[in-house]
């Protein structure tokens, strides 16, 4: 089951395994031999049969994720109930927003006035929003940076059950980004995509194991009062099917097509590379204040990526910039910010910069050398986003946003009934 292979890469990452979970490592196998040592130094145990206890398919389900919370609670988030999330939020009077999995509150912390996000699961409990929930609850509860959203508590009643975030004022990245209306001072703008660079550096290289985000996108970075990011929503996304070291993803419901790095869409091993991907996807969009891909625009100017990578082999990134609004005195780091986005959005994995080496470029510590052509063997933009028009809604963040970016739903063949936290290849 799922919570056994989450606790398996507990294990794996030097976490604390519970008593319930049986599972043979070595070190359990040298605990119980010296446990019999100890108790039945000179005679044998006589072994006694156990009565099986038969619970249903649900009260099993139930139970087993009871015990992955009672684990939880010992660790860092804490466990509120219905009642005190009625407290938090008055009784639910201020929507926040909605997203695939719920309705998000605003409420507050009583004992010291702080302010808070619950996101309210929706009622229809399935195996989706189970993983969902667990996996929230076992990386955001154990992962602390400054620019990841900071994970409070959970609720887990028969009748309810819920995520306790911290708030983040000014909601998620594209209502900002994507508003012609909303003023914003580049300076800002490139601090907010050096902030969310560390955030999934963190992730990849500052965890004991790393980390891999697999949805990198505006409407996924929050932003507090003083438009400080925090990347968010990475629980579902650190689910995936696994075979041994190859990861064959299920893309039902995982990444955003136009973000997805091309790996994800076809039955190759996936590392942490992917996030890199989108990150560069999102560092086109900070410069260009626009969606990266507009097919009211000209056919050279739809996909941004692609209008980049032309004006840079001509030399003309500064007329671009121009078009998108970049003052004289900015062009310096946007120009650079376009060429990292370039590397960073290479088609092989393997030529995409690590993200600590993408924040060091941004910041301009690091030299950008020149980029190659970053669409070699790539199909076009246009019939991927032609095929994902007219399918299921998926809201731009989970936690936060209310507004929707309409894809299809890609399915895959390769499912299979195991699932682990995603921890990324070395």
């Amino acid at each position: 089951m799922i919570v056994y292979a989450i606790i398996d890469c507990l294990k794996k990452c030097g976490s604390a395994v519970p008593a319930y979970a049986k599972i043979a490592t070595s070190d359990t196998k040298i605990e119980e031999a010296s446990n019999q040592k100890l108790s039945s130094p000179n005679k044998e145990e006589i072994a006694k049969p156990e009565i099986p206890v038969i619970l249903s398919n649900s009260e099993a389900e139930y139970a087993t994720i009871e015990r992955f919370l009672s684990k939880m609670a010992r660790e860092k988030p804490v466990r509120f109930s219905s009642a005190q999330l009625e407290e938090f939020t008055d009784n639910f009077a201020t929507v926040l927003g909605s997203g695939g999995f719920g309705v998000v509150f605003k409420g507050v912390l009583p004992i010291n006035g702080v302010h808070l996000a619950v996101k309210m699961l929706n009622n229809n409990w399935d195996k989706r929003v189970e993983e969902q929930f667990m996996a929230e609850v076992a990386t955001l509860g154990r992962t602390y940076h400054i620019n990841l959203v900071k994970l409070y508590g959970f609720c887990f009643d028969p009748s309810t059950k819920a995520l306790v975030y911290e708030y983040m004022e000014n909601g998620s990245l594209d209502k900002i980004l994507f508003d012609e209306s909303r003023e914003i001072e580049w300076e800002k703008l490139h601090d907010i995509a050096v902030q969310t660079g560390k955030g999934i550096a963190y992730l990849h290289e500052g965890c004991e194991r790393k980390i891999i985000h697999y949805d990198i996108k505006p409407g996924n970075v929050l932003l507090d009062k003083n438009l400080n990011p925090k990347v968010a929503d990475f629980g579902l996304a650190k689910l995936c099917n696994s075979e041994g070291s190859q990861r064959t993803l299920m893309v039902d419901g995982r990444g955003t097509p136009g973000y997805a790095a091309p790996e994800m869409w076809k039955p190759y091993p996936v590392t942490h590379k992917c996030d890199v991907y989108s990150f560069g996807i999102l560092l086109f969009e900070i410069v260009g204040r626009r969606r990266h891909f507009d097919e009211g625009l000209s056919e050279s100017r739809q996909w941004l990526p692609k209008w980049a990578w032309e004006m840079y082999e001509h030399m003309e990134l500064k007329v671009m910039l121009s078009l998108c609004g970049v003052e004289e005195r900015n062009r310096e780091k946007a120009e650079r910010m376009l060429i990292v986005a370039l590397w960073c959005i290479q088609n092989s994995p393997e030529e995409r910069p690590s993200m600590s080496n993408v924040v060091q470029m941004l910041e301009g510590s690091k030299e950008v050398n020149p980029p190659p052509c970053p669409f070699d063997h790539r199909p076009s933009p246009g019939s991927m986003f032609s095929a994902a028009r007219g399918g299921n809604d998926r809201e731009s963040s989970d936690t936060y946003s209310s507004s929707k970016t309409s894809f299809g739903k890609i399915h895959s063949n390769h499912v299979q009934n195991t699932f682990e936290i995603e921890l990324a290849s070395e």
